[in-house]
């Protein structure tokens, strides 16, 4: 999972827009062949409550909700490329769509149940992808690392 803290992010599919958000979280979410739902609900826990958002006095103080943020969630597999071996990148460790699609459908809907709003792409789907990262702030959150 990617996490890009975001002044604004939108979804373009097809040329119109699917979803938009402002203040919040423009998340990168892919899926191993190894993740569980186990695993989605853990990261969605610790990204509900991840405090990279700055207080008054400049510190990442403050969660999302504590900024009444917003989440614009992507599904990317080619998060879990592998460039190891020669030029073009592999992509054995991704989940196949009958795993990562229900995985990224769970995981927005736990988002949601956590109090969250929640804009989607579409799995699968050619999206191009616009955002205003804020700071930048971009963190890396791996369910085997929680």
């Amino acid at each position: 999972m990617v996490i890009q803290r975001v002044s604004h992010a939108s979804v373009t599919i097809d040329g119109s827009v699917h979803g938009s958000i402002k203040k919040g979280f423009l998340l990168l979410s892919g899926f191993t062949q190894s993740d569980t739902l186990e695993d989605v609900r853990k990261v969605a826990e610790k990204l509900s409550g991840l405090r990279i958002f700055e207080d008054e006095a400049g510190k990442m103080n403050l969660s999302l909700q504590d900024v009444g943020g917003e989440i614009l969630s992507i599904s990317q597999f080619t998060l879990y490329a592998n460039c190891r071996k020669g030029r073009r990148p592999g992509f054995e460790e991704a989940a196949k769509p009958d795993i990562s699609k229900p995985l990224y459908e769970a995981f927005n809907t736990m988002l949601r149940e956590l109090g969250h709003h929640v804009e989607e792409g579409i799995f699968g789907a050619d999206m191009k992808v616009e955002l205003l990262n804020d700071g930048p702030v971009t963190i890396i959150l791996e369910s085997d690392r929680l």
